[in-house]
């Protein structure tokens, strides 16, 4: 179990490289990261055995950036049938997992592999369990395994509290057909991914304010709304009339880069499309001026060398706060409704 598989969006396998080297030497695990043009994974490979796994306890998986998922293990070639007794001899030296879920690569080849997962989970559930392998515990590592095809999967475990959310990091969100972006859908995935559901009434109250940069339609605005918020929506473009009636939104049309609240809010968001140091600055001055308490904030990324982008960006934002001397909490994560972007999320600790 040397190989620590990592998947991600299409086109940012380079990123995922960039990113997980960065750490592996940081760690000082040797080995060596690669990946395939629009394949929707890369792969760390060690020199030693047990470097995937010091990779995975010397991380946190919620706090890298472009990995959607990650497992340790290797690939293991199946034949045309039995795969099962295949699988079972390979798992040999595999602890024993307390769940199981089957992955594919989010590319058009993994969207026709599904079928084939969902077919084949049951029976490999079956013989899982009859063989003492799998058992129901949430504490006992998760047992992944991705399929490439029909003939190839790799066999990968990981913590069950150092993984994704969701199989594949991909979250299984409906849209709402009241809301009038699709885009609503990239804050309430920032919700889930960025703040514990357990604390979502304390964070997300019908008691609290929030303002939306850049809100038109009111995609990001629906989502405050529909926690009961008072929301002021800043766009120089319309709002949509149902948000509007519920009497929860006051819509300023005027520039969102240079308007401030009188009073200080406990969220503002935005998704405004602008160069991403601009929307960092925003992030800069609204947490270190106390103008709000929380922030998820998207930052539109360049088309090079993106993932250097993203860390000359956070750490910008470190070294400003920590001149103000005030503590604020950042995570930043490419969202499975991301595209060209990354999105932030911002807290103000302390008073």
């Amino acid at each position: 179990m040397n190989t620590l598989l990592l998947h991600c969006r299409p086109g940012f396998e380079g990123e995922v490289c960039s990113e997980i080297s960065e750490h592996a030497a940081r760690l000082e695990v040797a080995g060596y990261a690669k990946g395939k043009a629009s394949s929707a994974h890369a792969e760390f490979v060690c020199s030693e055995a047990d470097g995937a796994e010091r990779l995975m306890r010397g991380l946190r998986f919620n706090k890298l950036i472009f990995p959607r998922q990650w497992a340790r293990g290797s690939y293991v070639q199946l034949p045309e049938t039995d795969r099962i007794s295949v699988l079972l001899a390979s798992l040999a030296a595999y602890p024993v997992c307390g769940s199981l879920w089957l992955e594919v690569f989010d590319t058009n080849d993994g969207k026709e592999l599904s079928n084939f997962c969902k077919k084949f989970e049951a029976p490999l559930r079956k013989a899982l369990s009859a063989a003492g392998k799998l058992v129901d515990d949430p504490h006992k590592p998760r047992l992944l395994l991705t399929f490439k095809s029909g003939r190839e999967v790799f066999l990968g475990i990981a913590e069950a509290d150092n993984q994704a959310l969701w199989p594949m990091g991909i979250p299984r969100l409906k849209f709402p057909r009241e809301a009038p972006s699709r885009s609503t859908l990239k804050l309430e995935e920032a919700w889930h991914t960025f703040i514990p559901r357990e604390q979502w009434d304390e964070r997300l109250s019908d008691e609290m304010t929030g303002v939306d940069l850049g809100a038109s339609p009111g995609g990001w605005t629906y989502q405050l709304v529909k926690r009961g918020m008072l929301v002021t929506a800043i766009d120089n473009g319309p709002m949509a009339e149902s948000l509007m009636d519920t009497g929860l939104v006051q819509h300023l049309m005027v520039d969102g880069f240079t308007w401030k609240p009188k009073q200080p809010v406990d969220w503002m968001v935005c998704d405004i499309v602008e160069k991403p140091a601009r929307n960092a600055a925003l992030l800069e001055t609204w947490i270190g001026e106390g103008l709000c308490r929380e922030a998820v904030v998207n930052l539109k990324l360049p088309m090079k060398q993106r993932y250097a982008e993203v860390c000359r960006l956070l750490l910008r934002l470190e070294e400003a706060f920590a001149e103000r001397k005030i503590k604020v909490s950042i995570a930043c994560k490419q969202l499975y409704h991301d595209r060209e972007e990354v999105t932030c999320h911002l807290r103000r600790l302390g008073r």
